[in-house]
């Protein structure tokens, strides 16, 4: 391939030279639980031989029960920061911490989303905001545990607060639907729930993440999760299907047809040992995907792409897989299919919003616009992102958000509080 072909591909995917930068399109991150940020690096001790995903969801539990509203803000607007900083302009946020710990309404029902909504707001970050309805522990239809008891609603309930929420959307701000998983919501409450909602609205929901639930799934409701939502719900690009790690031949050909957005989460995926999307078979069918941090053991859109390439790479034993025919940067390939997902996967349109990659770090010296993506993403850890753009406003300037002190003095005083707790 041509230096030419390369530099048209760069050049579709918005990659253009500014003074003394490389302009492109802001990442959207496409999954967020916002309150993990505050627990990155504290499960990573065995409680368990055969630890995994459901003794890691224990330890998330018991330090999701530490949260409050002032708590919420100001971990959320730390890692907003953190997320302008590394190039996200856009951040979906799967919300369900509702109540208070104990299960009992806030007095003000919508105080836990309201302090999603000012740190994002404050951060200048655009927010999709996705209130999660949580119902069953599993997919035999079993009562929310105690420390699940925060995050459930009934039908009505979870309507009510969809509606509160939805009237406050505004330029910077989206409100979708997430249902959290087939296991935690029963047939006839998703179908009651996806036809009450306004048919622009964007839903996400988990699935197939773990083989665990896969199994249960074939055992109760006689398919495999993707298999049974898309012959069960109108799946369409409205829609993204977060992890959906464990897929057969049919499932992978089905979603790319709906039009729907996969959200892979890599270093989420690789910290829970949850195992590797099947990323070329899917490029092949035509899927559109996205990326997100998830659990937020790291917040940087480069180690997400990086990894999502590498993680097959050492399934494969073959470089270069993320590449299309008109496209043979895996950079490139990378950033056109994180930029072509946005729209369907957040609500937002074109919105113009933008980062500049400092042309004159020593990790792009001599960059091209053929290469350029290649060597940010491929070629070190050090940020090379200098300015921020959102929503007409500079939120970060010289690789530094406005906010940035201010914000992290009073996380700090978060977390003393939520680590004393």
């Amino acid at each position: 391939m041509s230096e030419h072909t390369n530099a048209d591909a760069a050049n579709k995917a918005g990659i253009t030279r500014v003074a003394d930068g490389w302009r492109t399109p802001g990442v959207a991150n496409l999954h967020s639980h916002a309150f993990q940020r505050a627990m990155a690096g504290l499960a990573e001790r065995q409680t368990h031989p055969e630890d995994s995903f459901w003794t890691w969801r224990e330890t998330m539990y018991r330090f999701a029960a530490r949260f409050d509203p002032d708590t919420l803000h100001a971990v959320a607007a730390q890692l907003y920061v953190e997320m302008l900083e590394a190039g996200y302009t856009t951040v979906c946020e799967f919300h369900y911490l509702h109540h208070a710990p104990d299960g009992g309404p806030y007095a003000v029902p919508t105080a836990m989303s309201d302090a999603l909504i000012a740190a994002a707001r404050e951060s200048g970050i655009r927010l999709t905001l996705l209130p999660v309805l949580y119902m069953s522990g599993g997919f035999d239809g079993r009562a929310l545990s105690d420390r699940q008891q925060r995050f459930g609603h009934n039908v009505e309930g979870y309507l009510r607060l969809f509606e509160t929420l939805h009237a406050h959307q505004d330029a910077t701000l989206r409100v979708g639907c997430a249902l959290h998983s087939l296991r935690a919501v029963p047939r006839a409450a998703m179908q009651a729930v996806l036809e009450a909602l306004p048919r622009d609205c964007r839903i996400h929901i988990h699935i197939a993440e773990q083989v665990g639930e896969v199994q249960d799934c074939i055992a109760i409701r006689n398919a495999r999760p993707v298999e049974w939502l898309l012959a069960n719900a109108q799946v369409d690009p409205r829609w993204t299907l977060v992890h959906a790690t464990h897929l057969d031949a049919a499932e992978i050909a089905g979603i790319a047809s709906s039009g729907a957005t996969v959200a892979i989460c890599p270093t989420t995926e690789a910290n829970l040992g949850d195992g590797l999307f099947p990323l070329r078979a899917f490029l092949d069918a035509g899927g559109a995907w996205g990326i997100g941090s998830d659990s937020h053991i790291s917040v940087s859109p480069v180690e997400e792409l990086r990894w999502l390439e590498y993680g097959q790479r050492l399934a494969t034993r073959h470089r270069n897989v993320a590449v299309a025919a008109d496209s043979p940067s895996v950079g490139v390939t990378l950033l056109s299919g994180v930029a072509g997902s946005s729209a369907n996967a957040t609500g937002f349109g074109d919105t113009g919003d933008h980062i500049v990659l400092d042309a004159t770090a020593p990790l792009l010296a001599g960059a091209a616009q053929a290469d350029v993506a290649d060597r940010w993403i491929f070629s070190g850890n050090r940020s090379v992102v200098r300015e921020v753009s959102v929503a007409g406003q500079t939120v970060v300037s010289a690789g530094r958000h406005r906010d940035h002190e201010r914000i992290a003095e009073r996380y700090r005083s978060a977390m003393s509080k939520l680590l004393s707790a």
